[in-house]
Protein backbone atom coordinates (compact mmCIF):
# COMPACT_ATOMS: atom_id res chain seq x y z
CA UNK A 1 0.00 0.00 0.00
CA UNK A 2 2.80 2.47 0.36
CA UNK A 3 4.11 1.91 -3.51
CA UNK A 4 4.98 5.11 -5.21
CA UNK A 5 2.12 6.16 -8.36
CA UNK A 6 2.71 6.34 -11.87
CA UNK A 7 2.67 9.51 -13.83
CA UNK A 8 -0.49 8.38 -15.66
CA UNK A 9 -2.13 7.39 -12.22
CA UNK A 10 -1.49 10.52 -10.82
CA UNK A 11 -2.81 12.61 -13.94
CA UNK A 12 -6.01 10.36 -13.82
CA UNK A 13 -6.46 11.29 -9.97
CA UNK A 14 -6.77 15.48 -11.28
CA UNK A 15 -8.69 14.50 -14.43
CA UNK A 16 -11.39 13.00 -12.19
CA UNK A 17 -11.42 16.36 -10.05
CA UNK A 18 -11.42 18.52 -12.77
CA UNK A 19 -14.45 16.41 -14.53
CA UNK A 20 -16.63 16.21 -11.28
CA UNK A 21 -19.94 17.72 -11.90
CA UNK A 22 -22.46 18.43 -9.98
CA UNK A 23 -25.74 16.28 -12.00
CA UNK A 24 -29.01 17.06 -12.59
CA UNK A 25 -30.46 15.23 -16.01
CA UNK A 26 -30.28 11.60 -15.30
CA UNK A 27 -30.56 8.96 -17.72
CA UNK A 28 -33.10 5.87 -17.22
CA UNK A 29 -30.42 3.27 -17.22
CA UNK A 30 -29.83 1.40 -13.66
CA UNK A 31 -26.80 1.37 -11.59
CA UNK A 32 -24.90 -1.95 -11.35
CA UNK A 33 -25.61 -3.01 -7.51
CA UNK A 34 -21.22 -3.51 -7.70
CA UNK A 35 -20.69 -0.26 -8.82
CA UNK A 36 -22.91 1.37 -5.77
CA UNK A 37 -21.07 -0.78 -3.58
CA UNK A 38 -17.54 0.29 -4.92
CA UNK A 39 -19.01 3.91 -4.49
CA UNK A 40 -20.17 3.74 -0.74
CA UNK A 41 -16.38 1.75 0.01
CA UNK A 42 -14.72 4.81 -1.69
CA UNK A 43 -16.54 6.96 0.74
CA UNK A 44 -15.63 4.50 3.85
CA UNK A 45 -12.27 5.31 2.72
CA UNK A 46 -12.92 8.54 3.64
CA UNK A 47 -10.35 10.13 6.72
CA UNK A 48 -11.98 11.06 9.81
CA UNK A 49 -11.19 13.21 12.84
CA UNK A 50 -10.19 10.27 16.14
CA UNK A 51 -11.21 7.60 13.07
CA UNK A 52 -14.63 8.42 14.31
CA UNK A 53 -16.13 7.22 10.83
CA UNK A 54 -19.72 8.99 11.94
CA UNK A 55 -21.36 8.66 8.51
CA UNK A 56 -24.10 6.47 7.63
CA UNK A 57 -26.17 6.49 4.00
CA UNK A 58 -29.60 5.28 3.80
CA UNK A 59 -31.09 4.43 0.12
CA UNK A 60 -34.10 5.86 -0.39
CA UNK A 61 -36.27 3.25 -2.19
CA UNK A 62 -39.49 4.16 -1.17
CA UNK A 63 -41.58 6.25 -3.92
CA UNK A 64 -43.37 7.90 -1.68
CA UNK A 65 -41.24 9.04 0.25
CA UNK A 66 -38.95 10.38 -2.62
CA UNK A 67 -42.62 12.42 -3.39
CA UNK A 68 -42.46 13.82 -0.36
CA UNK A 69 -38.77 15.14 -0.60
CA UNK A 70 -39.43 16.55 -3.88
CA UNK A 71 -42.56 18.39 -2.45
CA UNK A 72 -39.80 20.04 0.07
CA UNK A 73 -37.53 20.75 -2.45
CA UNK A 74 -40.38 22.49 -4.59
CA UNK A 75 -41.69 24.59 -1.41
CA UNK A 76 -38.17 25.52 -0.20
CA UNK A 77 -36.89 26.72 -3.93
CA UNK A 78 -40.17 29.13 -4.09
CA UNK A 79 -39.05 30.37 -0.76
CA UNK A 80 -35.89 30.90 -1.96
CA UNK A 81 -36.52 32.29 -5.49
CA UNK A 82 -38.69 35.30 -3.68
CA UNK A 83 -35.10 36.19 -1.75
CA UNK A 84 -34.29 37.56 -5.12
CA UNK A 85 -34.79 41.04 -6.17
CA UNK A 86 -32.71 41.31 -8.90
CA UNK A 87 -35.00 40.82 -12.04
CA UNK A 88 -32.29 38.89 -14.78
CA UNK A 89 -30.77 37.05 -11.75
CA UNK A 90 -34.49 36.00 -10.58
CA UNK A 91 -35.52 34.81 -14.19
CA UNK A 92 -31.92 33.19 -14.29
CA UNK A 93 -32.59 30.94 -11.28
CA UNK A 94 -36.39 30.14 -12.23
CA UNK A 95 -34.37 28.10 -15.59
CA UNK A 96 -32.00 25.87 -13.12
CA UNK A 97 -32.99 22.56 -13.08
CA UNK A 98 -31.36 22.01 -9.33
CA UNK A 99 -32.43 18.12 -8.41
CA UNK A 100 -33.36 15.31 -9.82
CA UNK A 101 -35.03 13.42 -7.36
CA UNK A 102 -37.53 11.55 -9.02
CA UNK A 103 -35.17 10.90 -12.49
CA UNK A 104 -32.83 9.59 -10.69
CA UNK A 105 -32.16 5.64 -10.14
CA UNK A 106 -30.95 5.98 -7.05
CA UNK A 107 -31.45 8.61 -3.83
CA UNK A 108 -28.94 8.33 -1.14
CA UNK A 109 -29.03 10.10 1.98
CA UNK A 110 -25.73 11.05 4.15
CA UNK A 111 -25.95 11.48 7.78
CA UNK A 112 -23.54 12.00 10.75
CA UNK A 113 -24.21 10.26 13.82
CA UNK A 114 -23.05 13.09 16.53
CA UNK A 115 -23.01 10.32 19.22
CA UNK A 116 -20.20 7.83 17.66
CA UNK A 117 -17.51 7.04 19.83
CA UNK A 118 -19.21 9.42 22.76
CA UNK A 119 -18.24 11.17 25.06
CA UNK A 120 -14.57 11.18 23.83
CA UNK A 121 -13.02 11.19 20.45
CA UNK A 122 -9.85 11.94 19.92
CA UNK A 123 -9.00 15.34 18.33
CA UNK A 124 -12.80 16.31 18.08
CA UNK A 125 -12.72 18.21 21.48
CA UNK A 126 -11.03 21.62 20.80
CA UNK A 127 -13.22 21.58 17.03
CA UNK A 128 -16.79 19.30 17.88
CA UNK A 129 -17.82 20.24 13.99
CA UNK A 130 -14.80 17.91 12.46
CA UNK A 131 -17.77 15.16 12.47
CA UNK A 132 -19.36 16.93 10.04
CA UNK A 133 -16.51 17.67 7.97
CA UNK A 134 -15.43 14.21 8.57
CA UNK A 135 -18.88 13.41 6.70
CA UNK A 136 -18.40 15.72 4.11
CA UNK A 137 -14.81 14.44 3.18
CA UNK A 138 -16.84 10.86 3.17
CA UNK A 139 -19.30 12.87 0.64
CA UNK A 140 -16.55 14.24 -2.00
CA UNK A 141 -14.39 10.44 -1.97
CA UNK A 142 -17.88 9.32 -2.97
CA UNK A 143 -18.34 11.59 -5.81
CA UNK A 144 -14.68 11.64 -7.18
CA UNK A 145 -15.64 8.00 -6.86
CA UNK A 146 -18.81 7.75 -8.64
CA UNK A 147 -17.02 10.33 -11.71
CA UNK A 148 -14.71 7.66 -12.09
CA UNK A 149 -17.35 5.15 -12.87
CA UNK A 150 -19.20 7.30 -14.84
CA UNK A 151 -22.20 7.92 -12.69
CA UNK A 152 -22.98 11.10 -11.65
CA UNK A 153 -24.58 12.81 -8.33
CA UNK A 154 -26.30 15.83 -7.56
CA UNK A 155 -26.73 16.91 -3.78
CA UNK A 156 -29.81 18.38 -3.19
CA UNK A 157 -29.64 21.23 -0.79
CA UNK A 158 -32.84 23.33 -1.23
CA UNK A 159 -34.77 21.22 1.35
CA UNK A 160 -36.37 21.66 4.72
CA UNK A 161 -33.59 19.56 6.63
CA UNK A 162 -35.38 19.11 10.15
CA UNK A 163 -38.72 17.85 7.03
CA UNK A 164 -36.29 15.27 5.80
CA UNK A 165 -34.92 14.20 9.09
CA UNK A 166 -38.23 13.61 10.47
CA UNK A 167 -39.06 11.70 7.44
CA UNK A 168 -36.14 9.35 7.01
CA UNK A 169 -36.74 8.73 11.09
CA UNK A 170 -33.07 10.30 12.10
CA UNK A 171 -32.94 9.61 15.77
CA UNK A 172 -31.65 12.49 18.02
CA UNK A 173 -28.31 13.06 17.66
CA UNK A 174 -28.04 11.91 13.84
CA UNK A 175 -27.81 14.91 11.72
CA UNK A 176 -28.53 15.02 7.82
CA UNK A 177 -25.64 16.32 5.92
CA UNK A 178 -26.21 15.23 2.39
CA UNK A 179 -29.53 14.70 0.36
CA UNK A 180 -27.59 12.71 -3.13
CA UNK A 181 -29.15 11.87 -6.26
CA UNK A 182 -27.12 9.29 -7.99
CA UNK A 183 -27.63 8.27 -11.97
CA UNK A 184 -25.84 7.97 -15.09
CA UNK A 185 -26.09 11.42 -16.48
CA UNK A 186 -27.56 12.92 -19.79
CA UNK A 187 -24.30 14.41 -20.43
CA UNK A 188 -21.06 15.50 -17.61
CA UNK A 189 -21.24 19.38 -18.81
CA UNK A 190 -17.96 20.55 -19.57
CA UNK A 191 -17.59 23.13 -17.03
CA UNK A 192 -20.02 22.95 -13.98
CA UNK A 193 -23.53 24.25 -14.61
CA UNK A 194 -23.95 27.49 -12.86
CA UNK A 195 -20.39 28.45 -14.47
CA UNK A 196 -21.94 27.54 -17.74
CA UNK A 197 -24.86 29.15 -17.56
CA UNK A 198 -23.83 32.37 -16.27
CA UNK A 199 -24.96 32.35 -12.56
CA UNK A 200 -21.18 32.00 -11.35
CA UNK A 201 -17.35 32.66 -12.47
CA UNK A 202 -14.60 30.25 -10.74
CA UNK A 203 -12.16 32.48 -8.64
CA UNK A 204 -8.91 32.92 -9.41
CA UNK A 205 -6.63 30.68 -7.13
CA UNK A 206 -4.00 33.34 -7.04
CA UNK A 207 -6.18 35.70 -4.93
CA UNK A 208 -7.68 32.87 -2.52
CA UNK A 209 -3.59 31.64 -0.98
CA UNK A 210 -2.42 33.52 1.67
CA UNK A 211 0.82 33.21 3.50
CA UNK A 212 1.06 33.60 7.25
CA UNK A 213 -1.84 35.60 7.73
CA UNK A 214 -5.39 36.83 6.14
CA UNK A 215 -4.64 39.23 3.29
CA UNK A 216 -1.04 38.91 3.09
CA UNK A 217 0.30 37.70 -0.83
CA UNK A 218 2.64 34.88 -0.94
CA UNK A 219 6.65 35.57 -1.35
CA UNK A 220 7.86 31.91 -1.35
CA UNK A 221 5.86 30.92 -5.04
CA UNK A 222 3.87 32.18 -7.51
CA UNK A 223 0.13 31.01 -8.81
CA UNK A 224 -0.76 31.55 -12.03
CA UNK A 225 -3.82 33.27 -12.61
CA UNK A 226 -6.81 30.76 -13.45
CA UNK A 227 -4.22 27.81 -13.28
Amino acid sequence: MSEMFTASERDAVYRVIRARRDIRHFSNRPVPEEAVIRILEAAHHAPSVGFMQPWNFILVSSHEIREQIKSSFERTNQEQLAKLTEVERKELYRTLKLEGILEAPINLAVTCDRRRDAPFVLGRGPMPETDLYSTCLAIQNMWLAARAEGIGIGWVSILDKPFVEKLLGLPDGVELIAYLCVGYPVQFRDKPMLEELGWKSRLDLAGLVYENEWGQSLSSFQIKENA
